[in-house]
């Protein structure tokens, strides 16, 4: 299927363009499914007293939830190639919002077995959402927004595993009893993918240029034809079965790590239980960001290698998830192990990405069911890795053989070639984006560079993006400083009385959530006013503890050193927001400033001097 007018640049603060509106509508859409899939799981423990549920039921209700989106997302892709992303999200969400809901009306193992079976339909979200993406997108972009949209939408099940035990207090304190509010928290999270669903419908269309109904009846699509088997297409392709088993080597891994995690910190570092649970947040988390770079780092790749460029990144990256999954197994020591764990996290979500910078080429004609069938593979990943914590092995051991098995499966890139006319259809489609690219840039003012003799990566830096950089690098160290002070976190999250404990927990984890992940944003300059801003709340929060606080000794400019260097992190976070990302970022990149575009407006920009002057 080709497809026109799509777009060569994401602009993330609009919403004008049919394009900005599907990359939007399509990510926020998939957080709220992966937020209602996983919303009952922070609740388990008061479900799990109600209904007098046993370790195993437990087990089966969780591998039920994902082994059903196998099934959903091999059907979802072959329904986005005959009826359009739009109708599919639409009905999705409105007819997956009924399981969420009908969960409150479960009373015992079986029924309660039965809603997470169908609620784990709405995992299919994730086929869709890529779908929409790839189709909205040129090429010299569409990794980059794929991976994006894809990664915000995880971060849905790292944030309900914090709101939707607010939402249960917020039940609990207006009056009702334990059994009634887990059963309204999760009637919520089904009534708000409802009314999305119907948004979707108003406010996206399947292609830049229109909906698939009204194109082909003017002609501009191909009709749908029922000898048109595209599942059928793309099931023949060996390349698609590469990407499967590829795909269950990144996305399998994080899901087995999301359920594991906890407990494996909890057992294997002595932690306590929230503490654990922070600390295994974070490796969910890097979804604002990772995935995203994995699919930038590909768009970068194509460049100068064309689409093998493209699969020469997806091997690195997964290559190196599986040596840093081995280097993870093998910590022994907290401040060690969380690092690793940081960097395993990175290069496993930049691994997601850089995969479906590669599945939208794979066969147009079928780009859905290629979508579906490489997105089970991570299902299947990992409902087969979860037999491996079980009770065979110690987990280290599992974790071992897992990162084995990762490195094993990197080969499988190989297999994923492409003729000599896809890639030159390819670069054809590439340097049109390209071409349009350039123009809207050559069209903006030329900025002289500091150092015109500099690599042209570093002419544009400033003394403000090494201090942003290194003040990025010191925060995302104290954050996991911080948590390897077990101490001092529990301390933070026992009870006070006369407190809310969720609200203490939440604020935990946001400065968890600020130092770790906001601080690797802000070295990166990605969205890097709000990772400062984050992160300048955070630390004026620490300065009212040094003014105001029972550890607040001396003046505020005589011996109150805390005071004084917890100010100067504060002032330089407001610099940072008031000047915002130099030409040194990721930001000015996806902003379309590139060494390239700089090059090209230059020529155009230079004047003659004027005679006699």
């Amino acid at each position: 299927m080709e497809v026109e007018n799509k777009a060569t640049r994401i602009d993330l603060l609009s919403l004008k363009t049919p394009q900005m509106r599907a990359f939007h509508m399509s990510w926020f859409a998939f957080f709220l499914c992966f937020f209602a899939w996983f919303g009952i799981a922070p609740l388990m423990a008061v479900v799990r007293d109600e209904l007098k549920l046993t370790k195993a039921e437990i087990g089966n209700t969780i591998i039920a939830s994902v082994a059903i989106t196998i099934l959903a997302r091999l059907f979802i892709g072959w329904l986005c190639d005959r009826i359009g992303p739009r109708l599919c999200y639409t009905w999705l969400l409105m007819i997956g919002s009924i399981p969420v809901m009908a969960i409150g009306m479960a009373h015992n193992y079986e029924t309660f077995l039965i809603a997470r079976l169908g609620i784990g339909v709405i995992g299919a979200s994730f086929v869709i959402t890529q779908y929409h993406t790839s189709v909205m997108f040129a090429p010299n972009c569409v990794g980059t927004a794929n991976a994006t949209s894809a990664g915000w939408g995880n971060l849905g099940g790292g944030v309900t595993q914090m709101v939707m035990p607010l939402v249960f207090a917020a039940f609990v304190g207006l009056g009702l009893s334990d059994a009634i509010s887990w059963r309204a928290s999760m009637l919520v999270a089904g009534g708000v993918c409802f009314l999305v669903g119907i948004a979707y419908f108003f406010f996206t269309t399947d292609l830049p240029n229109g909906n698939f109904k009204e194109l082909r009846a003017k002609g501009e699509l191909a009709p749908y034809t029922k000898k048109e088997n595209t599942f059928k297409l793309a099931a023949s392709d060996r390349r698609v079965w590469a990407l499967f088993g590829i795909y269950a080597a990144c996305f399998g891994i994080e899901l087995t790590i999301n359920n594991i995690a906890a407990l494996y910190f909890r057992d294997y570092f002595e932690l306590g239980l929230k503490t654990a649970g922070l600390v295994a947040g974070l490796f969910g988390l890097m979804n604002i960001f990772a995935r995203t770079m994995g699919g930038f780092i590909s768009d970068r790749f194509v460049r100068k290698g064309g689409l093998r460029g493209r699969v020469k990144w997806l091997f690195i990256a997964l290559f190196i998830e599986g040596v840093a999954l081995i280097f993870f197994s093998q910590m022994r020591i907290l401040a060690m192990a969380i690092p690793m764990m940081i960097v395993f996290s990175l290069f496993t979500q930049m691994s997601e990405g850089a995969t479906y910078s590669v599945v939208p080429f794979i066969n147009k004609k079928a780009l859905g069911s290629v979508a579906g069938i490489v997105g089970a593979g991570g299902n299947m990943g990992a409902v087969l890795a979860a037999f491996l914590f079980k009770g065979a092995f110690p987990w280290p051991t599992a974790l071992l053989i897992l990162g084995c098995l990762v490195l094993g499966l990197s080969f499988l890139t190989f297999v994923v070639r492409f003729s000599p006319e896809a890639e030159k259809q390819a670069a054809e489609e590439f340097n049109r984006a390209i071409t349009e690219r350039r123009a809207i840039a050559a069209a903006r003012p030329r900025r002289e560079p500091l150092f015109p003799k500099l690599a042209p990566a570093m002419r544009g830096i400033r003394p403000m993006d090494v201090l942003r950089i290194y003040l990025g690098i010191a925060l995302m160290i104290k954050g996991v400083h911080f948590l390897t002070s077990p101490g001092e976190v529990e301390a933070l999250l026992s009870p006070v009385e006369g407190e809310d404990v969720s609200w203490q927990t939440l604020m935990t984890w946001g400065v968890v959530f600020a130092h770790v992940v906001g601080g690797s944003a802000l070295a990166l300059g990605f969205f890097t006013r709000i990772a400062a801003a984050v992160n300048a709340i955070v630390m004026l929060g620490a300065v009212g503890v040094h003014v105001f606080g029972e550890s607040a000794q001396g003046g505020l400019l005589t011996t109150n050193l805390g005071f004084q260097f917890t100010f100067f992190v504060f002032f330089t976070l407001l610099m940072v927001i008031w000047r915002g990302s130099g030409p040194f970022s990721v930001d000015r990149m996806l902003r379309g400033e590139t060494r390239e575009a700089f090059e090209l407006a230059q020529p155009r920009q230079r004047k003659e001097a004027p005679t006699g002057a």
